[in-house]
């Protein structure tokens, strides 16, 4: 006589009798269709394994995203994510661990374990995945050929897609604020916007934009636009169109960009016939600003700037955060060797920037867009985040030895622009400092080291969220909120969090008052305050031929 089997105590015989006759087939109705079979052999499983899922949920992180749904609730799936999250916990917790290697090493394994880890969760498999499993029976497979074609064509496209790409037309519902080109160089397009007040500010305002993307992230859809937003609170506003690399830029150098901001204000200060500008400058293009204020204070030209914004910018590298883990000699290399044509294909940075938000930029796609083969959205940030811009490849390996690796700028003189050796220490210029409490490409605390370097009246302020949406954050949308700390004995960005007061809201509203705090004269909105009214004249519409090169 056969033993009868042994099953774990934890489960009960006549759960497993009832399983085993659910699994012969006894309990699947006549003529059913495939869902009500799948269904069927979860819900068997199910209550085999309801004891042990029930007892390790407290594993799974009730805050991640990508196990959330009733279907991860399911014994079956659960115990997926359970054994997932436990393994990740391992791994992560084995990396931070390892001994006999300095800080910058372990920062590197880190993230490499990182990035393993994400991509091993049974999220993003489509056989591990229940609501892919579902969704692919209901549709009778018409959901992952979807999700096939969106990858192969991707594939194709050498680019994740994110968004709908005909949901959005430069110049029509996206990047539309009125204003023309007025100045053109091979580097950059200089762009007016028409005034929309009776009366501007005499002193105007002019936007340095990263190039390693496209400026039209200040000037989304209407409600978004931070140019436009500008311009109702009577500023006159320019900002610079930077032009994509191509092999004819092989030899341009931060020099040039450098000159370039400069230009542009010489280009303002003389059509208005104004003393000075007010500048802003986000992320790299801050950064470059912080040269070009150096520049000009040691070429006692400083009063051209009345004042300066710094948009997520850094001076000061010594704590980049997880961008460094990008900084060695095999990623120079494989840079140099991807730049045969003297530029950065723009897919490469869009690429490293998307790691950094894994979850969020690629998994959750791959999820969205292959598994379940879902439309693509339209999002007009998203849409900006895919419309990549490609980098001079001799510019690029400077940046990232000269300041990334090396943190040369912070060094008085040990950097030099248009022959003028660079201290940040002889900038006095007035400066707003802004920070993402969240940001992943330029976290705060490399921020906030501006103050340790410039000598001018300094204001700080951390906004919510990270690198963009702490950036692009309108008064009318009431999101996020911000930070203030006017105790002028704080020294360290903790010691500023700890005695901060919350504000909720945007920070513009802020900004523009601190704006006016250094000159809040008003002229009429006349002559060159109108594009191509004055000496310069309209070249073409905004956003201009640049920003829609490829």
């Amino acid at each position: 006589m056969t033993d009868s089997p042994k099953f774990p105590p934890f489960l009960d015989p006549e759960v497993m009798k009832a399983f085993t006759a659910q699994m012969d087939g006894g309990g699947l109705p006549d003529g059913a269709d495939p869902m009500t079979g799948y269904k069927h052999a979860m819900d068997a499983w199910g209550q085999v394994l309801e004891p042990l899922a029930k007892a390790g949920r407290s594993k799974v992180d009730p805050a991640d995203r990508r196990f959330k749904g009733e279907q991860w609730d399911h014994p079956v799936f659960d115990l997926m994510r359970q054994g997932y999250s436990v393994m990740s916990e391992y791994m992560t917790q084995a990396a931070q661990q390892v001994a006999g290697i300095d800080d910058a090493q372990k920062a590197k394994l880190n993230f490499a374990v990182k990035q393993v880890v994400d991509a091993m969760s049974p999220a993003n498999n489509a056989f591990t995945n229940p609501m892919a499993l579902e969704k692919a029976i209901e549709t009778k497979g018409a959901s992952l050929m979807k999700g096939m074609a969106h990858m192969m064509a991707d594939l194709q496209r050498g680019q994740m897609t994110h968004t709908d790409p005909a949901a959005f037309r430069l110049g029509e519902n996206i990047a539309a604020t009125p204003g023309k080109v007025v100045h053109e160089t091979p580097l950059y397009q200089l762009v007016q916007y028409a005034p929309t007040t009776d009366k501007v500010l005499k002193t105007p305002l002019v936007i340095f934009p990263p190039w390693i993307n496209r400026f039209y992230i200040l000037d989304l859809t209407a409600e978004k636009s931070f140019i436009k937003w500008c311009a109702d609170q009577g500023i006159t506003v320019f900002i610079a169109s930077w032009k994509s690399a191509d092999s004819s830029m092989k030899n341009v150098v931060w020099d040039d960009y450098i000159a370039a901001e400069i230009d542009a204000i010489d280009t303002i200060r003389d059509l208005l016939d104004v003393k000075s500008v007010h500048a802003i400058g986000y992320c790299v293009a801050g950064t470059t600003l912080a040269a070009a204020l150096a520049v000009l204070a040691a070429k006692g030209e400083a009063a051209k700037v009345k004042s300066a914004t710094f948009f997520t910018a850094q001076v000061d590298f010594s704590e980049a955060g997880e961008l460094l883990s990008f900084i060695d000699d095999h990623q120079l290399k494989m840079i140099e060797a991807l730049s045969g044509e003297g530029y950065l294909d723009g897919r490469f940075l869009a690429l490293t920037f998307n790691l950094l938000r894994g979850n969020d930029l690629i998994w959750s796609t791959v999820v969205k867009n292959y598994l379940l083969g879902d439309d693509y959205p339209a999002f007009d940030l998203l849409h900006w985040n895919g419309d990549v811009t490609n980098l001079p490849a001799r510019w690029h390996k400077d940046y990232l030895c000269d300041l990334y690796r090396d943190n040369m700028l912070v060094e008085p003189g040990r950097l030099s622009a248009l022959g003028v050796p660079i201290d940040l220490s002889k900038v006095e210029t007035p400066s707003y400092i802004q920070a993402g409490r969240e940001d992943h490409i330029a976290p705060a605390k490399s921020v906030w080291k501006i103050r340790d370097h410039f000598k001018g009246p300094l204001k700080f302020v951390l906004a919510g969220s990270g690198h963009i949406a702490g950036v692009v954050n309108p008064p009318v949308l009431q999101k996020y909120q911000y930070w203030l700390n006017n105790d002028p004995q704080v020294n360290t960005l903790e010691a500023f969090i700890e005695g901060a007061t919350e504000i909720k809201g945007s920070w513009w509203p802020d900004w523009i008052e601190w704006l006016q705090t250094h000159g809040d004269k008003m002229v009429k909105a006349e002559g060159a305050r109108i594009p191509g009214e004055g000496k310069l004249k309209a070249i073409e519409d905004a956003p201009g031929r640049y920003v829609k090169s490829r």
